[in-house]
């Protein structure tokens, strides 16, 4: 378990809320800079590290006067244009004090929805990295709403909830060795340590079960993520073939406790290693809109790796165009596949049921005998 931490070259570490604030909920600026230092020492090390913070509507919120209780999209949107500028200031400066250049990098769901920026994103990144920068990074809440209204599920944009997600896409995307997010726990427990003394911590995990999922809760008033949002990110690394730690980050020297021999915390091991589309097909995607398959189809996606073809499709969910990422449900409405459709909605909806010898037929044309390829196609 050490070993695989000790080991990581590219690392991913992600500040919530919880871990950067005071019990006051002001930002703990003596805590940040330790932090800072052990980021600082890992670097001297050889390793190469993003961070990923959250922490700039807070700070926005008491530069401006206002309370937990001050609610509003727009208004938190504010606050981050205000606290933004002013966290980054205190990351800037500190890496300069210890001689690291730091880059800021603010990112949207959108960067992560369209290919062709998320391939730049990356080679950006990429660039930085060799370039011998640090990239702190966090969700451009200024023009970015999804995240201030909540996580949200299937057949809606992604969000990223208090950056849980955003940290394990850049993770996953500059195919890092290990993820490390600092909370307000000290890992994943057995039952919620916050309401039952007896729950125990559980220090190792091989693959995101729903056993494991159902472990999930809320989150806490200050931040916006929770449990449930950091085994989603879970889910996300393990399968780019990386390592995810949830670690307590609620004190000073908490990074460098991570990489000593005192860890304490959950670490999630590598299961899979996808390919790089196929992840981003899985994770980085926006849905707009998918389709319901019978139980044959589903048998055939899920044990033969087939494609699917229009005479399994039983409903058409949403709106979409031929090329744009779906999302495929069993016929309770679960989704447990996405791929790229080769027909819009409006045409799956006349072909759905169909043999692929009726789709010309039916529609004028046939530009392919399946509703989704199976090279296109990624079980979740």
């Amino acid at each position: 378990m050490k070993d695989i931490i000790k080991n990581a070259k590219r690392i991913v570490i992600k500040f919530g809320t919880n871990a950067l604030s005071a019990d006051d909920g002001d930002l703990s600026l003596s805590r940040l800079y330790s932090f800072l230092e052990d980021i600082a020492a890992l670097h001297r090390r050889g390793k190469e590290i993003l961070v990923v913070t959250s922490g700039a509507v807070g700070v926005g919120r008491r530069i401006l006067g206002l309370t937990q209780e001050d609610e509003g999209v727009s208004l938190k949107q504010a606050c981050a244009a205000v606290g933004q500028t002013s966290l980054m200031k205190i990351y800037e400066d500190g890496f300069k004090r210890l001689g690291i250049t730091a880059a800021q990098v603010l990112l949207t769901e959108d960067d992560f929805a369209n290919r062709a920026r998320y391939l730049s994103l990356r080679d950006t990144l990429s660039q930085l990295l060799e370039l011998n920068c640090i990239a702190v990074i966090n969700q451009n809440d200024t023009v970015s709403t999804n995240e201030l209204r909540g996580y949200k599920d299937k057949g809606v944009k992604v969000c990223f909830g208090d950056n849980d997600k955003l940290s394990a896409l850049v993770a996953s995307g500059l195919d890092a060795d290990l993820l490390c997010i600092m909370s307000d726990v000290e890992g994943l427990y057995n039952g919620d340590p916050r309401k039952d003394k007896n729950a125990q911590l559980i220090s190792r995990i091989k693959g995101v079960t729903e056993e494991v999922e159902a472990l999930g809760f809320c989150a806490s008033s200050r931040g916006r993520g929770g449990m449930k949002t950091k085994l989603e990110a879970a889910k996300v690394v393990t399968r780019a073939g990386a390592a995810m730690v949830i670690a307590y980050g609620k004190r000073h020297g908490a990074v460098g406790a991570v990489f000593g021999p005192e860890f304490k915390g959950t670490l999630f091991e590598p299961v899979e290693n996808l390919s790089g589309k196929k992840l981003w097909l899985a994770y980085a995607t926006n849905v707009t809109g998918g389709v319901r398959v019978n139980a044959g189809a589903e048998k055939a996606l899920c044990e033969k790796g087939s494609s699917l073809l229009p005479a399994g499709i039983t409903a058409v969910e949403g709106e979409f165009e031929a090329g744009d990422a779906v999302y495929i449900s069993d016929e309770s409405g679960k989704e447990f596949a996405r791929g790229l459709a080769n027909y819009s909605s409006k045409d799956c909806r006349k072909i759905a049921g169909l043999k692929s010898a009726e789709i010309a037929k039916k529609l004028g044309f046939k530009n392919y005998d399946e509703a989704v390829h199976r090279d296109n196609i990624v079980l979740l």
